[in-house]
């Protein structure tokens, strides 16, 4: 299967050297000065389920020809998608099946508007990756899983066929017959975790240790649940608790990727995930305090990070 993927850093340099790993035809379309490190260094993964080496992984910038491709994955942060939309489009094709792996929901409109509906796949991932100073991938975490499905729910051939094609990798790349609900339970957790360790510039750990730790991170999910359920989102109704059971297990050191684009002074999907959230619980009259706290506080690094440019 010929497969495209968006980017060659945390999250698509990982699922996509699996893939390549696995004996996939995958393209990395990355940007001028990524392309020009991958060429001197290759790709490599650093991984607590295996290191891999690509010396010479195909690279393409936007523009080049190439193609056609059976699979788009978007593997962006929020804040780069109308560039990512303008550099895949050439790529997408009348049988092209994409699928993105941002946290949240918002930008399934977007894909949606440009690509159509029936060329657009739910996805989402859990993994833990971040890049080191050389520019590879580093894997921290045990989960390495990335889901997709049709949006209406159930199954189709070409999900069957992806599913298939993915089969064998060192990695966890499945199907999901209900990818709406998966992806806002995803867009929940991520909310909460990114939102408590950003709120106290913390891993996991020290948080759960703190006096109010527990009680200020279940008072987040139930504020961004219960926007959720005002929304009509197909979440479960025990889903909060599950979370919580999960947050408990989580490894002490932990970090979510939002953390740890602040400290290294990156941009942040403040707007995408907490902001989203924070305009339709206010457009529909839903009290979400400490969701304000935690999306101020992210306006406030966003602020300082562009003041200090």
């Amino acid at each position: 299967m010929n497969v495209l993927v968006l980017g060659a850093g945390a999250v698509g340099g990982y699922f996509g050297a699996r893939l390549a790993e696995k004996g996939e035809n995958v393209t990395f379309l990355v940007r001028k000065r990524r392309q020009e490190q991958l060429l001197k260094r290759g790709l490599r993964v650093h991984s607590v389920h295996g290191d891999i080496h690509l010396d010479q992984p195909q690279l393409i910038v936007a523009g080049e020809a190439a193609g056609p491709f059976d699979v788009v994955i978007l593997s962006n942060k929020a804040y780069h998608l109308d560039d990512s939309l303008e550099s895949i489009a050439p790529y997408v094709g009348e049988q092209t099946v994409v699928i993105p792996l941002l946290n949240g929901i918002a930008h399934m409109e977007q894909l949606w508007a440009r690509f159509g509906r029936e060329r657009v796949l739910g996805g989402l991932c859990f993994i833990e990756t971040t890049l080191n100073e050389d520019g590879d991938v580093v894997q921290t975490s045990p989960t390495h899983e990335a889901v997709f499905g049709e949006w209406e729910g159930g199954r189709s051939e070409r999900v069957d066929a992806i599913e298939r094609a993915f089969a064998g990798t060192a990695a966890t790349i499945r199907a999901s017959a209900n990818i709406q609900r998966d992806m806002w339970h995803k867009y929940l957790f991520i909310t909460t975790l990114s939102g408590m360790t950003t709120l106290m510039n913390a891993a996991v750990g020290p948080i759960r240790d703190a006096v109010y730790g527990m009680e200020l991170t279940r008072q987040l999910a139930e504020e961004a649940a219960a926007v959720m359920r005002a929304l009509h989102a197909p979440i479960d109704e025990d889903i909060v608790e599950k979370q919580m059971k999960t947050f408990q297990n989580l490894g002490y050191g932990m970090k979510s990727s939002m953390l740890r684009d602040m400290e290294k002074g990156l941009p942040v999907e403040a707007d995408h995930l907490q902001g989203y959230l924070l305009r339709r619980a206010e457009e529909l009259g839903v009290a979400a305090p400490l969701l304000k706290v935690v999306y101020n506080n992210l306006k406030v690094y966003e602020r300082k990070r562009e003041a200090g440019k």
